[in-house]
């Protein structure tokens, strides 16, 4: 008879499984409790930056990149078109004021110009010959006015005499009404000749005024043709450098291109570029300050160019009285531009751990420098160097400052 076997409660595979889901719950176990709980991470203190919390003078600004320019820059543009027929510089020469650069031809207004001279010179021959024709005139008028007062003179002397003798019964009627008739003729011919005299001479006046005022005009209208062609020389309008020379031989210019330009040497400028978010709270009077070999220089903002492009603005700024040594145009500076005047806040340095926070936590390091945990901030302005705290840590604590990238997840570090 068979003896029926008794089949055992716990195989070898049934033991296996049981491990695996055991070791399997005490792994999640182990995750719940790592992601709930105070996760820690062993780092090397000399691989972090350990800053202390202090209180000091805090002022808000921002870093800014400008570039060095001439105080004034004046440009030269062709006053007249031409073709380049002579260069008397090279660019970058210091010029003085008047001293020649190019020159230019054209030959049209080279001809005008002779033209011009031609009708000058015509109409100065025929205004001396109008005056040589007044003045014969005039000569005529006096002339015939001397014979006038002659007759009259005469005419006078004899109605007088006849006038007496008719008194005295000596001349007839007939012969005394004669010479007073003669009298009155010539009398009207006086009075006559000196009215035309006069108006000839106002009317010889008035056409020499007419004439010369003609000669003026034409003789404004030479020079100004002759200052055109002396445009055709280039010249400096001020003492500088000249810099961006843009002509070459043979080359023709309209009228208006520009030729290059005059930098003013006797003192400079920074044109600053700055992000348009600080647009409202940049002004004409702001200053900055620059740094250089440990000295630092101050700068005042003198415009403020309101036009933005590609999200930035510019603002020319000029050094306030001593402007740095060997200093030289296009040289880039870099500065800080003062947004707030002083005060007295608490400060953290600036450092990597913000571009994880965002300001809105911070490991602080524990009073024995063994560990650091989380702790939560609220942070202010900033400037270059700091940033200003208005909650959460105090002065004399200390803070890592350097970057958090592996410390996400971690809420406190060993330090060793």
């Amino acid at each position: 008879m068979d003896v029926p076997i008794k089949k055992k409660r716990f195989n070898t595979s049934r033991i296996a499984i049981i491990i695996g889901i055991t070791l399997f719950l005490l792994l999640l176990i182990f995750v719940f409790i790592s992601s709930t709980g105070n996760s820690k991470l062993k780092v090397n203190s000399e691989r972090i930056t350990i800053s202390e919390i202090k209180k000091g003078t805090f002022q808000e600004n921002i870093p800014v990149n400008g570039v060095v320019l001439p105080i004034t820059t004046i440009y030269l543009d062709a006053l007249e078109g031409g073709r380049v027929e002579e260069k008397f510089v090279e660019d970058g020469a210091i010029m003085k004021k008047g001293d020649p650069i190019l020159r230019l031809s054209n030959t049209d207004l080279e001809l005008s110009l002779i033209n011009q001279e031609t009708s000058v010179y015509n109409l100065l021959t025929q205004m001396q010959m109008t005056q040589n024709a007044a003045r014969q005139n005039t000569i005529n008028r006096l002339n015939q006015k001397t014979d006038v007062e002659n007759a009259y003179i005469e005419a006078e002397r004899v109605y007088k005499l006849n006038k007496k003798l008719f008194e005295k019964g000596v001349i007839a009627r007939m012969e005394f009404e004669e010479s007073e008739n003669n009298y009155t003729y010539q009398k009207q011919r006086i009075e006559l000749a000196n009215q035309v005299v006069t108006e000839d001479a106002i009317a010889v006046k008035q056409e020499l005024g007419q004439a010369k005022n003609s000669y003026a005009r034409t003789q404004s209208a030479l020079e100004l043709m002759r200052k055109k062609v002396g445009d055709l020389i280039v010249r400096a309008p001020v003492d500088g450098q000249l810099t961006s020379l843009n002509a070459e031989f043979g080359e023709s210019k309209n009228k208006g291109d520009r030729l290059g330009q005059i930098d003013v040497l006797s003192g400079f400028k920074v044109r600053v570029d700055i992000d348009e978010y600080y647009i409202s709270r940049i002004y004409t009077g702001q200053y900055g300050m620059y740094t250089l070999a440990g000295k630092e220089y101050k700068l005042l903002i003198k415009k403020v160019y309101t036009q933005v492009a590609n999200g930035r603005f510019q603002v020319d700024m000029e050094f306030e009285k001593e402007v740095p040594d060997g200093i030289r145009r296009g040289q880039s500076l870099q500065m800080r531009i003062a947004l707030s005047d002083e005060k007295q806040s608490i400060l953290v340095p600036k450092g990597g751990f913000f571009q994880q926070t965002g300001g809105n936590w911070i490991f602080k390091v524990s009073e024995d420098g063994t560990s650091a945990y989380k702790v939560d901030v609220q942070l202010g302005s900033q400037n270059t160097e700091y940033y200003e705290v208005l909650q959460g840590v105090a002065p004399g604590d200390k803070v890592i400052t350097s970057s958090y990238d592996n410390y996400k997840e971690i809420q406190e570090l060993i330090l060793e």
